[in-house]
Parts: C-alpha cells; structure tokens; sequence
C-alpha cells in the first residue's frame, strides 16, 4: 500500500503545481504598456500607472500604485527624470528594489537621443530636464529603436519565452515600418508649418514632421501662462501664420481657447498617448490621430 501510494502522491503533486507565473510588468505611461501588449500579447500581466487625463510629471504614491509596483518584475518608464516626483517614491515604498536599476529597470527615453539637452540645469528656468527633453513617445522612429530595445529585456527577463517575443517584435517591426511609410507622405503638407503648444513636450513630433514651435503658453516649463505672456504671444501667433495652438488631452483648454480668440489661430488637442482620444487606442491610433488633427487645420 505504501508503495502504491509514492506515484499517486507524486502524480497529485504535479497536478498541483501551478503553470509558470506570467512576467508582471509595470508600464508608468499608457504608450509603454501598449508597447509591452504589442512585443508580448498575452505572456506578460501589464499595469499601467497613468491615464492620457494626466499629467505624469504629478502623480499621487497611492496603496494602489505601491502594491502594483511591489508585484512587478519589469518596470517601464519614460525616465530622463520625467517621474522624478512619484516614481522614486513608489519603488521605495513598495521595497522591490529589482526595480530600482538592473534588469527589471527600463527607461524608454535612455535608449535613444534625447533633444533638448541642457548645458546645465537651473530651477530658475523651470522644469528642465537634466537629461532632455523626455517625451520620446511622439517620435515613431524612436519607438521603433526603443522596441528593439525592449523586446531583447523581455527576452533576458522571461526566455522560456523568447521565441514569442522575437516574433512579436518581428511582426511589429514590419508593420510600424509599413506605417511609417504612410505617414510620412500623408504628412508631407506638414512640413515646414508653425504652431504655438501648451507645454514644451512636442520637440519629437515637430523634429520629426519638420514642423517649428515659435511659442508656448508657458512661459516656462511648468509654469502656468501669465497674463503678460499671453499677451505677448497674440502678435507672435498671428504675424508669423502659426497653423495651430497645440495643447494635449489633459491640460487646461482655457488658454489655449483665449489665444485662439484672440488671433483667429484654430486650437487643436492631440492625444500624446494612448488612449488621449477614440482613436489613438494604441501606438498606430496615436500617431494617425495626431496627423489627422493636425491636418484638419489646413485651410
């Protein structure tokens, strides 16, 4: 009987073992976490931090956010100090220090060239990021190296896995490359246009599109617009034929709005992220959105 009973405890116990525990990936931004859905679909559990509605330089250390952080193996951020004011905070409080640097850490924006570097950094200035400008999100040529990038931790993270995610990151490759292709001539009649912006956050997008920023609401980053800098920037805006006054999903329309007023530029909101309108619902919705946006203002 004891006998007997070695193979049946050894079967039940086999049974009982659960099947290998998906990779918990914790994404700060809505467009990480959809660029971790496209390199691993359904291998990987993703929480994401932030909404488009957000503003991700702000963010509140909830229990929430601390038990996500706690339960994660890979943490993807924008980084270049973009969640300076929350992130260092979550990781200390949820005490998963595989986080903090190594292999669990991926900073988007340190995988590529950042613009905007400064030479030095005064608080003077307002919100400047020692490492550059951040928001390498609204440039797809950056996405596509940061892909790589990303695809090859998940690997060094989970190669039980590898194979899927190598084919993942394959198959988005041929279809961001395809994609950019077609905006790339569907934005042709961008080139060369001006526009005012909310925030200095589109240095991507306009690099890419060879569109030129000649002012922003701000009169310095993070700081809100001033009557006397509104007023400044009618003539700006108007004399040299700015196409569009820029603001994203969620930031106040109000100035945006008052300067429209004032100079017969159209005020537009764009997505910045995932899930900033209807149609950005992912990496590819983001970007025809944003050219469909600001292409409607071509009169």
């Amino acid at each position: 009987m004891k006998l007997f009973a070695i193979p049946v405890l050894l079967a039940a116990a086999l049974i009982a073992t659960p099947a290998q525990a998906k990779l918990r990936v914790f994404a700060c931004e809505p467009e990480w976490a959809s660029l971790v859905h496209e390199l691993a679909g359904d291998k990987v559990d993703v929480d994401v931090a932030t909404t488009a509605l957000q503003d991700v330089h702000v963010v509140e250390a909830k229990p929430s956010l601390i038990a996500k952080v706690r339960a994660a193996d890979l943490a993807v951020c924008t980084g270049a100090d973009l969640e300076i004011g929350w992130l260092p905070q979550l990781l200390r409080q949820s005490g998963n220090t595989k986080l903090a640097s190594g292999p669990g850490a991926f900073m988007a924006a340190m995988q590529v060239k950042r613009l905007e570097v400064p030479t030095a950094v005064n608080r003077a200035d307002g919100d400047v990021h020692p490492d550059g400008n951040p928001h390498v999100q609204m440039d797809p040529r950056r996405i596509q190296v940061i892909a790589k990038t990303l695809g090859a931790r998940l690997v060094q993270l989970d190669p039980a896995n590898a194979a899927t995610y190598q084919a993942r990151l394959a198959d988005f490759n041929t279809r961001w490359t395809a994609a950019m292709l077609r905006w790339k001539a569907k934005a042709a009649p961008l080139r060369g246009r001006k526009v005012v912006v909310h925030h200095i956050s589109w240095a991507y997008l306009w690099d890419w599109l060879g569109m030129q920023q000649i002012g922003a609401l701000e009169p310095k980053p993070g700081v809100p617009p001033t009557a006397g800098h509104m007023a400044s920037l009618v003539a700006a805006t108007r004399d040299q034929h700015a196409l569009t006054i820029v603001r994203a999903a969620y930031q106040d329309p109000k100035p945006a709005d008052w300067l429209a007023s004032r100079t017969g530029v159209p005020a537009v909101t764009l997505p910045f992220t995932v899930g900033g309108d209807a149609q950005a619902k992912d990496l590819f919705g983001l970007f025809d959105s944003t050219l469909d946006k600001l292409l409607a203002q071509i009169k």
